[in-house]
């Protein structure tokens, strides 16, 4: 699950690491008020959307005009950027030319910036250790300086076992060149940062620009934390930031019936029980030539309710032109696989072409259920013959429609 800008900032302040003083605003008046109740003299305007490159992006009502995040000398030059966002299409390379409405503001506080750096935490699962990500190339796009310059990047592996040790932040201090007061500041910041991702239960916490203040204070200017959703029982209050507006429909509905879904470009949609069996079904369709349209999985205790839930999520991207089912059976029976793909089928009136390949506990069943179902449904032997099958029955549809 991902917060918002401002959520991360207040989340992140709790556990002591700094941030700049600033509050959300749903209206211009409220951003005018934000901005007056702040020190100053400079106030910088955000607008929060689950996304980055905001700054980089435009609205499409102005696609010349300025980004989404806006440096402003007075209260009325607040209004002027609030008025500008609210309610306005931010588009930005994360988003997509559709973009996404700006429906709340965050107004900081302006800071003196000495200098830019990179900071992030995430799960390394290939070393089963948490790292550290930084790099003096605080700003860009971190993926460009891995890249062009991937000297400039530095990794420092935890191990939960023992956590965060003193050497630790030392190790990412000096990497960074830091010392002094500078140095003192960083090992709190990086302390606090950890304590904020295990704690949490965080999938990633990023810090993009880390700064260092004229008065040498280690501060957060920008933030992106998300949260491992299996762990969100643990932690209401983070369960409760969750804002639906930013999820794609599909996917807040898979939500509702515990489906694990999340929507992709292509146009061959997947039903798959299994998150490495759907990760497989997704390979291979491309090395069919084809284009997955989503992850889904179903899991292992689903019903017919939730298949039926899952198939109608399927058919409801306009963008799917097939589907591709694969089951293996085993606390999943395929016959009730079966009964609710041809329950979700008759319902939605099913006009794309579906391949379906069952194997494992109640095979026959299944088989037999789709058989007698009166639906045009493609049987495959394996998942090479039903990734073949699918793809070119997908391709046939595309090019007769």
């Amino acid at each position: 699950m991902n917060i918002h800008e401002y959520q991360a900032k207040d989340l992140l302040k709790s556990y002591g690491v700094a941030v700049p003083d600033g509050k959300v605003a749903f209206t211009v008046d409220e951003a005018v008020k934000a901005a007056e109740s702040l020190p100053g003299p400079l106030y910088v305007v955000k607008a929060q959307i689950h996304a980055g490159g905001r700054g980089a992006g435009h609205f499409k009502n102005n696609p010349e005009g300025k980004g989404g995040v806006r440096l402003c000398k007075t209260p009325d030059e607040v209004r002027d950027a609030a008025e500008a966002m609210l309610g306005n299409v931010l588009v930005t390379k994360q988003t997509g030319e559709e973009g996404k409405e700006v429906k709340r503001l965050y107004v900081t506080d302006g800071v003196d910036i000495s200098k830019e750096y990179y900071c992030s935490i995430l799960l390394d699962r290939a070393k089963s250790e948490l790292t550290f990500v930084v790099s003096t190339e605080g700003g860009m796009d971190i993926e460009d300086v891995a890249e062009k310059t991937p000297e400039k990047i530095i990794k420092v592996g935890v191990d939960p076992v023992t956590g965060m040790q003193g050497f630790h932040a030392r190790k990412l201090a000096f990497a960074l060149g830091l010392e002094g007061a500078a140095l003192k500041s960083a090992i709190k910041f990086f302390n606090a940062l950890y304590k904020t991702y295990v704690e949490t239960d965080a999938d990633t916490v990023e810090i993009n620009p880390m700064i260092v203040t004229d008065k040498n204070e280690v501060m957060a200017l920008d933030a992106k934390v998300s949260f491992d959703g299996n762990a969100l029982f643990r932690h209401p209050k983070i369960a409760e930031l969750r804002d639906k507006d930013e999820e794609d429909e599909k996917e807040q509905q898979a939500h509702e019936y515990d489906l694990s879904y999340v929507a992709l470009d292509g146009n061959i949609g997947c039903m798959v029980n299994g998150a490495g069996l759907a990760m497989s079904t997704m390979d291979i369709i491309k090395y069919y030539g084809g284009e997955p349209a989503n992850f889904l999985d179903v899991g292992g205790g689903a019903n017919t309710e939730k298949v039926t839930a899952a198939f109608k999520i399927i058919l409801s991207d306009p963008n799917v032109k097939g589907i591709l089912v694969n089951i293996f059976g085993g606390i999943m029976k395929c016959d009730i696989i079966a009964e609710g793909v041809v329950a979700a089928a008759k319902e939605v009136s099913l006009s794309v072409p579906l391949v379906v390949r069952l194997e494992g506990t109640n095979v026959e069943k299944g088989k037999d259920i789709l058989n007698n179902s009166g639906l045009p449904i493609i049987a495959a032997d394996d998942l090479g013959d039903a990734a073949r099958k699918i793809v070119d029955a997908t391709k046939k549809h595309e090019a007769a429609a």
